[in-house]
């Protein structure tokens, strides 16, 4: 008989994400697709089939975590939980299908949709769990494509003083800032930002994302921006300076390219302080030792990586704690390229 496999979906409401497992919970695979939910349910059918075509012939089990429940298709989490659960039961009739649940753990459909509070946009806790058993104690932070997790395990436990996404922003363990999807102006909330030699205040606009920041700095990982570009323009250095332009009322020909990347590391440089002021209050509870190190997930971890030198901590890769089948690489997409196999694709569907 074909080895048994297991897949773990993420249902984003920008991204469908997908990993594949043998029984023994080696990692066989991990795909990401865009997904832009909001714009209908098709969409993310559509992706599902996209990954399903890609499973292994035998799947075991499938489990499901979500945060596509907070887009403005839904009219609130309840019946955007109702509807995913619904979509991924339609998808997969026959399976034994399991929802995370959060504390609750892995419930069967029937029960998810009786508790939707414990399912809406319970993924940072399956992962932060997952360390906090590797490890016991560390700083986790996922930063991903639209949002940061900041968490404290301590004692091989996720300490997290909220559980709703209105309390984990209260308490600064959810950040909305991403390396991809946020919107420059969100990053330069202080009103203005220092160009030709003066201090000017940007326009209120959705005319470039912070993939055109980190495109600029040149560390934009490879198929990390898988969502059309603000315009719906190019990706390109030249195409990024121009949408970072329009942020300050100006034309990309009006001033060097080395200005643009200019102006593109001081943003960078205000994620990343963002990213230390949050960190600095969830490590101010005093739950971790020193020597405690920041693990790093997410497309955006090559900022974690400075963040935890700045914060004065060993920094660890979330993809070192993940055990990964004999037969490909020593380590996922996550690390550094030279380590990496055919067996393991970093999927884009788009340009």
């Amino acid at each position: 008989m074909p080895e048994r496999h297991v897949a773990g979906w993420d249902l984003g409401g920008a991204h469908l994400k997908l990993a594949v497992a043998k029984g023994n919970g080696a990692l066989l695979e991990v795909i990401q697709l865009p997904c832009p939910l909001w714009q209908g349910l098709d969409r993310l059918e559509r992706a599902i089939g996209e990954a399903r075509a890609r499973l292994p012939e035998r799947i075991e089990r499938h489990g499901v975590t979500m945060t596509g429940e907070l887009v403005d298709l839904f009219p609130n989490r309840t019946k955007g939980v109702g509807q995913l659960v619904d979509t991924m039961t339609g998808a997969f009739p026959d399976s034994d299908l399991r929802i995370y649940g959060g504390r609750a753990g892995f419930l069967t459909p029937g029960d998810a949709l009786g508790q939707p509070e414990a399912v809406a946009s319970a993924n940072w806790l399956a992962s932060a769990g997952f360390t906090a058993k590797r490890l016991g104690e560390a700083l986790f932070m996922d930063l991903g494509s639209t949002t940061t997790d900041i968490l404290p395990l301590s004692g091989g436990e996720v300490r997290a003083l909220g559980l709703t996404d209105a309390e984990r922003l209260v308490a600064e363990e959810l950040v909305y800032t991403g390396i991809t999807r946020t919107p420059v102006m969100v990053m330069a909330m202080a009103e203005a930002v220092p160009f030709g030699g003066e201090r000017q205040r940007v326009m209120a606009e959705h005319f470039a994302t912070m993939a055109d920041v980190h495109r600029l700095t040149g560390r934009l990982p490879e198929d990390a921006d898988q969502h059309p570009a603000a315009d719906g323009g190019a990706k390109s250095a030249e195409a990024s300076a121009r949408r970072l332009a329009r942020m300050l009322g100006r034309d990309r020909e009006s001033a060097g390219m080395d200005d643009w990347q200019r102006l593109a590391g001081h943003l960078a440089e205000r994620q990343l302080r963002m990213l230390q002021d949050a960190a600095d209050r969830v490590l101010s509870r005093g739950l971790l030792s020193n020597e405690a190190p920041l693990v790093g997930a997410g497309v955006g971890r090559f900022l974690l990586a400075d963040l935890a030198a700045r914060l004065k901590r060993p920094y660890r890769d979330f993809a070192e704690l993940v055990r990964v089948a004999k037969h490909c690489a020593k380590a996922p997409p996550a690390v550094p390229r030279r380590r990496r196999s055919r067996c393991w694709r970093w999927t884009a569907g788009s340009p």
